[in-house]
């Protein structure tokens, strides 16, 4: 769909009543990169113009001034505007202000603009064509390009907000989790949403700050520290009993038992070799337990002071 098309799908939209705020409009800032608008009483005809060209996948001037689109695109005359092409015309006193919209047709002395903000609401309304302060067609803007949910996902783990688990292109609740997370250290507006507005400061953010008492403690509470202190204290005990265990009591009764095995056993000299290596072969596997609790405990303790689990 082109923007005038989506222009046209919003036609009868209007502000909230009262006080109260629609939240369609609270979306047309959001999505130029002005989600800190608190209410839809701000100007928005050039956050509808931009939200309509973005959705499109073409850049807006992603501004809430309508006379930014002056700069925006190429220059048409206005003998050969055409339906879509944006106009500018003044609006107030002040040489800044003024207001955006789409063309809809040049009749005569009339242009009708299809715009936001129009007496409230998006409309078709008709201006004088000699307030034209200019005309715009997109010709050379570039496309607005869109993180997706990957990029985000994976750019959130570069940044240090490990929360936001498997990157696996669904907003679920961990992703949510680290989008909440990254806006509130970057002073967003705290929606769990991809925008314009994050997707921006996504590109600037510096890695993720860790706390100095973080980087230098340990996980409270942790059942992978816990398990991993009793394998290492269960390891210690059983590698001692090993050592100090005698095996050649068993071998002995086998012996006595004067059957075929014992005597092979005693012939190649087997019950010497078992008797001195089976408790080293056990205080080995017992060793081994240790060292891997050991390194689950280091990594555990190291995944908490880099920010990677809570």
């Amino acid at each position: 769909m082109t923007p005038f098309d989506l222009a046209q799908s919003y036609i009868g939209t209007t502000e909230g009543p009262g006080p109260a705020d629609n939240p369609i409009i609270m979306e047309m800032y959001a999505s130029v990169g002005h989600d800190w608008v608190e209410h839809d009483s701000v100007a928005w005809c050039a956050a509808f113009v931009g939200h309509c060209c973005e959705r499109a996948g073409i850049r807006s001037t992603r501004k809430l001034t309508a006379r930014s689109y002056l700069d925006w695109g190429v220059p048409v005359e206005v003998a050969e505007a055409q339906q879509g092409d944006i106009g500018v015309i003044p609006r107030g006193n002040s040489n800044w202000q003024g207001h955006v919209f789409f063309i809809d047709r040049i009749e005569g002395a009339w242009v009708w603009g299809l715009g936001g903000n129009q007496d409230d609401a998006v409309n078709v309304k008709r201006y004088p064509v000699s307030k034209l302060l200019g005309v715009r067609r997109a010709g050379n803007v570039a496309p607005a390009v869109t993180l997706s949910v990957e990029a985000v996902q994976q750019r959130l783990k570069d940044l240090g907000y490990h929360e936001v688990g498997q990157i696996d292109g669904k907003i679920g609740p961990r992703t949510r989790a680290a989008i909440l997370a990254f806006r509130h250290d970057n002073d967003l507006a705290l929606v769990p949403i991809i925008d314009v507005a994050l997707t921006e400061a996504l590109e600037d953010a510096a890695p993720r700050e860790i706390a100095p008492e973080r980087a230098s403690g340990a996980p409270a509470e942790s059942r992978i520290v816990k398990a991993s202190n009793a394998q290492i204290g269960l390891g210690v005990i059983g590698a001692a009993g090993s050592i100090g265990s005698q095996i050649a009591p068993a071998l002995v009764e086998a012996e006595q038992a004067r059957d075929m095995a014992g005597r092979v056993f005693t012939l190649i000299g087997l019950e010497e070799w078992l008797s001195v290596s089976l408790p080293w072969i056990g205080a080995a596997v017992f060793i081994g337990v240790v060292v891997y609790a050991l390194r689950a405990k280091a990594a555990r303790i190291d995944d908490h002071r880099t920010g990677k689990t809570p």
